[in-house]
């Protein structure tokens, strides 16, 4: 299981990476977002690369699912932390900061 504090962790120990507050939820930027934490903890929301998504989605069935509006259309997908292994989170969020780059 990750937590929210791991997954903050994650994020902040890429290149360049800061963090702010965005509406409700805590936003992971380096040029631009490309993850959010919610404000429960509960999951985050990574923009995966749009033609790479339904394949990640089959592969992590239990972790992730796409966000449900036109945001999930560019690639937005919300991953579950309790369901998350930390490698795995690593894995999507490392592949969230170079589709944000």
């Amino acid at each position: 299981m990750v937590t929210d504090d791991t997954f903050r962790t994650a994020a902040l120990a890429l290149s360049g990476v800061s963090e702010a507050a965005h509406f409700d939820r805590r936003a992971y930027r380096r040029r631009k977002i490309f993850a959010t934490l919610a404000a429960d903890g509960r999951t985050a929301n990574l923009l995966l690369p749009a033609e790479c998504q339904s394949d990640l989605i089959d592969q992590f069935p239990h972790l992730l699912r796409r966000v449900p509006n036109k945001w999930g259309d560019r690639g937005w997908t919300t991953m579950e932390l309790a369901t998350a292994q930390t490698d795995d989170m690593r894995f999507l969020l490392h592949l969230a900061f170079e589709a944000g780059a």
